[in-house]
């Protein structure tokens, strides 16, 4: 353990220990936007629809980067034969993206440490066109917050001094405690009791 000193208050000298601690030693958000395809079971004539759904995702750390790997599931709904007949296809897509997340200096990346992840936009599909024969293809756009969780110093300030007592005073004077005697009957039992 560390101290230093320094001066705080008019004369008061504080303390300063260094602790160690689980804190967020590194943030950041990333917005994806990724071009993918799928074939279609007819040939589509007009895409009615599209929408993402099942978003799972966790934190990951391999040889000291930091990355998110997850899945979610594209529906795009069209109409084929000529607009008479509509289906839904379905794909899975799933990914593995890579944080460049800023650390404390302090901060040891391989020690234990958690990677918390949170969707800050969910997948959402903004473009859909309809390619050569059975390909649709389609844009999805997402955006993920990373905190890195791990064992850091932080400093705090140690006062020696001890607060001072506060005197507590009766509200009562003289007057109120003899008005009190004068009111009490000394021969309440008795008198109770016969």
């Amino acid at each position: 353990m560390t101290f230093a000193y320094s001066k705080v208050r008019g004369d008061i000298l504080a303390a300063y220990k260094e602790i160690v601690t689980k804190a967020i030693i590194g943030k950041g958000k990333k917005l994806f936007k990724n071009s993918y395809t799928l074939e279609a079971e007819h040939e589509p004539t007009t895409v009615l629809g599209a929408w993402v759904i099942n978003h799972k995702f966790k934190g990951t750390k391999k040889n000291g980067v930091i990355g998110v790997d997850g899945s979610f599931d594209v529906n795009i709904w069209y109409s084929y034969d000529k607009d008479s007949k509509t289906t839904v296809t379905s794909k899975t897509i799933n990914y593995s993206d890579i944080f460049n997340v800023t650390t404390r200096s302090d901060a040891d990346l391989s020690a234990d440490t958690d990677i918390i992840v949170r969707t800050l936009k969910q997948p959402t599909c903004f473009k859909v066109n309809i390619e050569d024969g059975k390909t649709i293809s389609f844009d999805i756009e997402k955006e993920l917050g990373v905190e890195i969780v791990g064992e850091t110093k932080v400093k705090i300030a140690i006062e020696e001094d001890e607060e001072p007592w506060e005197e507590l005073i009766d509200d009562a004077d003289d007057e109120v405690f003899e008005e009190i005697d004068k009111s009490v009957d000394e021969n309440y039992i008795n008198e109770s009791t016969e």
